[in-house]
């Protein structure tokens, strides 16, 4: 399995059923930080998305885009409304059949919603991701992209049997889509496993501790399978995925662990023997150091936090 496709699996990746807005005319929304990831299709039309603290920016027919949690931003006809937004969740309450109609005619067409993820390991992924990711309709990405969307509009404009269990994997899709090209993006980027991934001397080690993370590494062998001296592989690795090889690879061993303690009823001694510890009592320690709390524990607030699902809130944008 590849690193991505690892990460998103011990996310539990979902989506809620995504809902439609129709606008036109003079009108903007403003949305509240969110705690997940929202992603968003353009079908028709064009429209300016303005995070809190960063420039506006058009997003058009064929884009899609997400929203990384906590920012707030608004959605809008014009790059300057001239109109006071109005809050999203309040005008999303008139939604029917999940579309909203919103203003004198439907110039655009977006339809998006929440990504959810798993809490546990969530940060693994909303970490690495800049606050807005726009994917450009002709974008490298823009093919299969495309088809998704051509695939999801006919899906939200003309639904039939099983269009709710349709549209929730197409948006999956158009999510992944996304983060694939956020990883080529490299540059622009941040910090983090996901840009780290494609670089072409840090790539082949990364995939090796996410392929053999029970293994004692040392950064001797990485540097090896960089092709990098041990202090020039330091140095480059800390610059593109943002820690130390070691502290890296123990967060991600701790990140994989987490999801044997929800996911499974094996005991924590086997959990620890599984990845790489010889002692239960040294894997508690590392696991309280990555994620605040003992393995005990943590496995016991999973469970609460399964049996806490709330209704899902249902916006486009």
């Amino acid at each position: 399995m590849d690193p991505l496709s690892y990460v998103l699996s011990m996310m539990n990746v979902e989506s809620a059923q995504p809902v439609r807005l129709e606008a036109g005319g003079p009108w903007a929304l403003r949305f509240d930080g969110y705690r997940r990831v929202k992603f968003a299709a353009v079908l028709t039309g064009s429209c300016w998305i303005a995070l809190e603290g960063l420039e506006p920016v058009r997003v058009e027919a064929g884009d899609c885009y997400l929203v990384n949690a906590g920012a707030p931003y608004r959605m809008s006809r014009d790059r300057d409304p001239g109109t006071e937004p109005v809050y999203g969740p309040i005008a999303f309450r008139a939604a029917v059949d999940g579309v909203l109609r919103y203003g004198t005619a439907d110039e655009v067409v977006v339809v998006g919603g929440p990504i959810m993820l798993d809490e546990g390991n969530a940060r693994l992924l909303l970490d690495v991701l800049p606050p807005f990711v726009h994917v450009p309709g002709d974008s490298a990405h823009a093919e299969a992209l495309h088809a998704a969307l051509r695939l999801l509009a006919h899906e939200n404009s003309a639904p039939g049997l099983g269009a709710a269990f349709m549209t929730e994997r197409i948006a999956q899709i158009i999510f992944v889509q996304a983060l694939r090209a956020q990883a080529a993006a490299g540059g622009g980027s941040r910090a983090g496993w996901l840009v780290a991934l494609m670089d072409p001397q840090i790539g082949p080690a990364l995939r090796l501790m996410h392929e053999q993370a029970a293994r004692q590494w040392t950064v001797p062998e990485l540097a090896a399978a960089a092709g990098m001296s041990r202090s020039s592989f330091a140095q480059r690795f800390k610059e593109v995925v943002g820690s130390a090889p070691l502290e890296y690879l123990l967060r991600w061993r701790m990140h994989a662990a987490a999801r044997d303690l929800r996911g499974t009823d094996r005991t924590i001694h086997s959990i620890a023997s599984a990845w790489g510890y010889g002692s239960e009592s040294a894997f508690s320690n590392a696991f309280k150091r990555v994620m605040g709390r003992s393995p005990r524990a943590y496995r016991v607030g999973a469970a609460h936090r399964e049996g806490d699902g709330g209704p899902r809130t249902r916006q486009a944008g």
